[in-house]
């Protein structure tokens, strides 16, 4: 229901304390619904963002969600993995009130104006307006669940409780239930996330909860209105042999909403810049390169469509590769003479040749590429690099990389290379400032930002057929002249 060890917000002083001061104030009780609906349509008004931290869907997959809010309406979000879905379900609890009465004690999280159970409308009708009530934030008005093969009724809908059975309580006391997640997440969001992971015996205990609101347990003549907005997570049926959701259920929600990759390179970027935890440096141009490998290795013919490739992939490659550059940074540092500058963390495009082993176990391969997979990934990758290196330095004379060479010289690189080193076997170049230029790197870059641009454009070529290129048994990269 909640995060562990997580602390209860402490609400504000000036809150009412009884029922009393409650309706003196001017509250209302209002839905769940009604109050996401008020909230939102709030922050539509104000200019508000309604969904932070949501890349990629503002005009396709968040208007659905917004009109599936404001008619009431439960929801599935389809799709394949890695799209957000999880984010996107957890990011409508902001449009809950920040604080919401409640009956002290009560499981069900009871509104004071609207108790469920027997006990609480004898304890409001005993007490009146002099009842003490408690407020709840929202942060716990949110439950979720991982919907997996073990579970059952119990912990979704509720069971008898033998200890209370044992304690002298009969069977047709009420009081003997244990309830479970759905109706402990009264009065807020429950999420069902990878649904058809549900046995489907398990899926038919919650139909009443979205049809006619309330729950039943082990024949109890126990009707509890629950108030909640339900919502699940779901890959799309055809694409899965786990399990489906069954019709009624399906037919019961009230929206099923579709969501998507990111449609194009610039939301691909945006969603790496959010979601990606930097260790060091990673200039603009790698993490295109990046952005364009997930985006073809999503494309290709060699990876099965219906598993998709998450976004967490591009994300754990830029992370990757700014590991990559600390790495080198620290090794250099090691090696490095007393005295002499220490290497910054500067990710290059040669670092990125290390995601192709540690993430193929994030992508699902047709059966006819076993063995090749790694071979795949970086035929992709090379690809990708290609592709911005024609984007970004596109009609800009780079003849003077090549001059280098041609008298028979190479330049070496790789992964143990320093930017000193690097920049010292190419000197001073024609069209080197501009070429750092169009790659985002300024007018001054530091020696390890020009070293990375250096590599880049030595790559680029590479792939266009304008130098040679020959890695050595220490790892190291060296180019030199075609022939």
């Amino acid at each position: 229901m909640t995060a562990p060890n997580q602390v209860s917000p402490v609400p504000p002083a000036d809150l009412p304390g009884t029922l009393g001061e409650l309706r003196t104030s001017g509250h209302h009780y209002r839905t769940v619904k009604q109050e996401i609906r008020d909230n939102l349509l709030a922050r539509m008004r104000s200019g508000e963002e309604r969904f932070p931290g949501i890349v990629g869907y503002e005009d396709t997959v968040l208007p659905e969600v917004e009109r599936a809010l404001l008619a009431g309406h439960d929801m599935v979000l389809l799709g394949e993995r890695g799209q957000g879905k999880t984010r996107l379900i957890r990011s409508l609890g902001a449009l809950l009130d920040e604080w919401t009465p409640v009956i002290p004690g009560s499981v069900l999280n009871e509104h004071p104006m609207h108790p469920l159970t027997p006990a609480s409308r004898a304890l409001v009708a005993e007490a009146g307006d002099e009842l003490p009530i408690g407020w709840l934030h929202r942060s716990m008005r949110y439950g979720e669940k991982l919907a997996t093969p073990d579970t059952s009724v119990g912990d979704l809908i509720g069971d008898v409780d033998p200890i209370r059975i044992a304690q002298g309580r009969t069977l047709g006391d009420p009081e003997t239930i244990h309830f479970g997640l759905v109706p402990r997440t009264n009065r807020g969001i429950f999420a069902v996330n990878e649904l058809p992971d549900l046995a489907e015996r398990i899926q038919v205990a919650l139909l009443n909860v979205l049809e006619e609101r309330d729950i039943q347990v082990r024949g109890y003549q126990l009707r509890l209105p629950l108030d909640l907005l339900l919502v699940a997570s779901a890959n799309p049926e055809d694409y899965t042999n786990r399990g489906r959701i069954i019709t009624p259920l399906k037919d019961r929600f009230g929206a099923e909403i579709r969501t998507h990759y990111p449609v194009d390179l610039e939301l691909e970027l945006a969603l790496i810049r959010q979601e990606a935890d930097l260790v060091a440096d990673v200039p603009e141009h790698v993490l295109e390169v990046l952005a364009r490998f997930a985006r073809a290795v999503r494309e290709s013919p060699s990876v099965d469509p219906r598993s998709g490739v998450s976004a967490r992939f591009a994300i754990a490659a830029a992370e990757t590769v700014a590991a990559a550059a600390l790495r080198r940074a620290g090794l250099l540092a090691g090696s490095a003479p007393d005295g002499v500058r220490a290497e910054a963390a500067v990710a290059r495009v040669g670092d990125a040749v290390s995601v192709t082993s540690t993430l193929r176990g994030k992508v699902e391969f047709e059966s006819g590429e076993e063995g090749r997979e790694i071979e795949v990934l970086a035929h992709l990758l090379r690809t990708a690099t290609a592709e911005t290196f024609r984007a970004r330095l596109a009609g800009l004379d780079l003849s003077g990389f090549t001059g280098l060479v041609a008298e028979g010289a190479v330049i070496e690189t790789g992964e143990l290379v320093s930017s000193a080193e690097l920049l010292r076997q190419v000197g001073t170049v024609p069209g080197l400032a501009k070429a750092l230029d169009r790659l985002g790197l300024g007018d001054a870059p530091t020696p390890e930002e020009a070293a990375a641009g250096v590599e880049f454009v030595l790559e680029g070529l590479h792939l266009t057929r304008r130098l040679g290129k020959d890695v050595t048994e220490s790892g190291r990269t060296v180019y030199g002249g075609r022939g």
